[in-house]
C-alpha cells in the first residue's frame, strides 16, 4: 500500500469533507492551542511536558499504543481525551484540535503527520522527520501547498551556542568552509542476527498499532519497543538518524546546505535487519557562498569514533596516537567531554574546515573554539561582537531553560507570533541528506549519486530503498 493509498483508507478517508480547517497558517493572537499529542512515553513524554509548559497551550486528546505510557500522562494532564489509535483520535476529535505533536518511533512519524497535515493541523514532529525520502519530500509539499505551521523536533537548533556557531561560520570566522567533520561515538547499529522465536505480548501493549504501517514482526520482549527500533531497518534510522540529525543541524543550516550529490558510507555488508554499529559516511555536497565550489562532509559514529584524522588533532593533543585500524576499533582520537578545548575532543560534535582556520562545535552546551596553525585563537571579542549584533545575549548553561525554547517557538508560530526556524521545508532536506547515507550503508564502500532534481540515484540498485510499501493495519 502506497502513501496516498494509506491516506484514503486511514480515517481521513472516512472524514470526507466533514470538517472544515482550523486555520491554515495561524491563530489570531488571543486564542489558546488545543494541542493533541500521539506518542507520550519517552521522548514523547519529554515533547509533552515541554509543550504544555507553554502559558497559552491546554492538551486536549493523549495517544499511546502502550497503556502504560498513556496511563502515566493522563495522570499529568486528566482532562485530555485519551485513544490508542491516532487514526481514531482525528477521527472523532478532528475539528476539536488545533496542533498535533508526533512523538512517535521514526516508522510512523510520516503516516501520522501527514494525516493530520491533510486535515490542515500544524504539526510538531520528532526528528528525524521521516523513515523514508519519498515521505520527507511528501510532508514538505503538503506543508508548503497548505501554508501550514511546521517544526522538526531538533531542539539544540534554539540552543545559544548553536546559534552563536551558526552565525560565527556565517561571518566568515575561518573563511569558506571545504570540509565538515561530524562524529557521535552512540551505537544505534545491531550488527548481530534477527532474533528467533516469539514472546508473548503484553497486555499493555497493542503490538499491531505500534507495528503500524511498517512490516509486523512476532514480538520479542526487548527487541523492538521501547528502546532498540532505532537499530532496526524497518523502524528507525540508525545512529545517524537519532544523534546524526542533531549534529549535522548547525553546519547544515549555517552552511545554507542543500542535499548531497554524491554519498558513501565505509560499514559492513548489510544484513537486511540492523544498522550497522560502525558507519563512516562521506558526502559531497554542492558549493554555496559560505563554502568552496563544492563541501566535504565526513560522519563518523559508533563506538570510538571518530576515525584518526589530522583535521581532527588540537593543540596539546594527549593520548591521539594512531591504532591499528580495524572494522571494530577505528582508530581512535583519545576522547572526554569534560576536556574539550585542552587537548582532547569532545565526546560527540563537528569541525568546521575552513581557509582561515578551523572551528570546533563540541555538542551541546559548550561555547565554539577557533584553531589557526595548530593554535587555539581567542574569539572573545568576535562571540560579543556576534552576539550584541544579534541580540543572542549571555550563554544558557540550563538545559531546563534552554529545551522548552524550540517548541514555544511552535507554540507562538500556531498563534501567529513568531517563526518555525527548523520547519518542514528545512527539515525535508535534512533528513533527505541522513537518509541518504543510511541508504548508503546498504552498498559499503560504493559511491552513490544522487539527482536532487529527480529524486532518483544514478544507481538503479539503490532507489528500492527510497520509499515502502505501506502495510494495512
Amino acid at each position: 500500500m502506497n502513501k496516498r493509498e494509506f491516506l484514503k483508507t486511514s480515517a481521513l478517508g472516512a472524514l470526507g469533507v466533514l470538517f472544515s480547517p482550523s486555520f491554515l497558517k495561524a491563530f489570531p493572537t488571543d486564542r489558546r492551542l488545543r494541542t493533541a499529542h500521539i506518542g507520550v512515553g519517552g521522548m514523547g513524554r519529554a515533547d509533552l511536558d515541554a509543550i504544555s509548559s507553554h502559558a497559552s497551550v491546554d492538551v486536549f486528546a493523549l495517544c499511546d499504543v502502550d497503556a502504560i505510557n498513556l496511563a502515566e500522562a493522563h495522570k499529568l494532564h486528566p482532562q485530555a481525551r485519551i485513544f490508542s489509535d491516532y487514526r481514531e483520535m482525528m477521527k472523532e476529535l478532528g475539528d476539536q484540535i488545533d496542533a498535533v505533536i508526533v512523538s512517535t518511533p521514526d516508522h510512523t512519524h510520516a503516516p501520522a503527520s501527514m494525516l493530520a497535515m491533510q486535515m490542515n493541523k500544524p504539526v510538531y514532529c520528532q526528528k528525524p522527520l521521516t523513515h523514508y525520502v519519498s515521505e520527507s519530500r511528501e510532508m514538505k509539499k503538503i506543508a508548503a501547498e497548505k501554508k501550514l505551521v511546521t517544526q522538526m523536533g531538533i531542539q539544540v537548533h534554539s540552543f545559544y551556542d548553536y546559534k552563536l556557531a551558526t552565525l560565527l561560520i556565517q561571518s566568515g570566522i575561518i573563511g569558506k568552509v571545504h570540509t565538515v567533520h561530524a562524529w557521535s561515538p552512540k551505537n544505534h547499529g545491531y550488527d548481530g542476527p534477527p532474533p528467533v522465536g516469539e514472546d508473548p505480548i503484553p497486555e499493555h501493549l497493542d503490538w499491531n498499532l505500534w507495528a503500524g504501517t511498517s512490516p509486523k514482526r512476532p514480538y520479542k520482549k526487548d527487541v523492538y519497543h521501547p528502546g532498540r527500533w532505532r537499530q532496526l531497518m524497518d523502524y528507525g534510522c540508525g545512529t545517524l538518524g537519532d544523534m546524526g540529525v542533531h549534529i549535522f543541524d548547525t553546519p547544515y543550516n549555517a552552511l545554507q546546505l542543500d542535499v548531497p550529490r554524491t554519498i558513501v558510507n565505509e560499514c559492513r555488508p548489510t544484513n537486511g535487519f540492523g544498522f550497522p554499529e560502525h558507519n563512516k559516511v562521506t558526502y559531497e555536497f554542492p558549493g554555496t557562498k559560505y563554502t568552496g565550489k563544492s563541501l566535504k562532509w565526513i560522519w563518523y559514529d559508533g563506538p570510538g569514533a571518530p576515525a584518526m584524522h589530522e583535521d581532527l588533532m588540537l593543540p596539546n593533543m594527549q593520548g591521539a596516537q594512531k591504532k591499528e585500524v580495524k572494522q571494530d576499533d577505528p582508530g581512535v582520537l583519545s576522547l572526554d567531554p569534560k576536556l574539550a578545548g585542552e587537548g582532547q575532543l569532545p565526546e560527540q560534535g563537528a569541525m568546521f574546515v575552513g581557509t582561515k582556520g578551523r572551528l570546533l562545535l563540541p555538542h551541546f552546551m559548550q561555547l565554539p573554539t577557533k584553531i589557526v596553525d595548530g593554535q587555539y585563537v581567542d574569539i572573545s571579542k568576535e562571540i560579543a561582537d556576534v552576539s550584541k549584533k544579534f541580540n543572542l545575549g549571555e550563554p544558557v548553561r540550563d538545559y531546563d531553560r534552554e529545551g522548552a525554547k524550540h517548541y514555544h517557538e511552535f507554540v507562538d508560530a500556531c498563534l501567529g507570533k513568531a517563526e518555525c526556524s527548523a520547519d518542514f521545508d528545512y527539515a525535508s532536506r535534512l533528513t533527505e541528506t541522513i537518509l541518504l547515507g543510511t541508504i548508503a550503508g546498504r552498498f559499503p564502500g560504493e559511491t552513490l549519486h544522487w539527482d536532487a532534481k529527480t529524486a532518483k540515484f544514478k544507481e538503479e540498485k539503490a532507489n528500492q530503498y527510497l520509499q515502502g510499501n505501506y502495510r494495512s493495519f
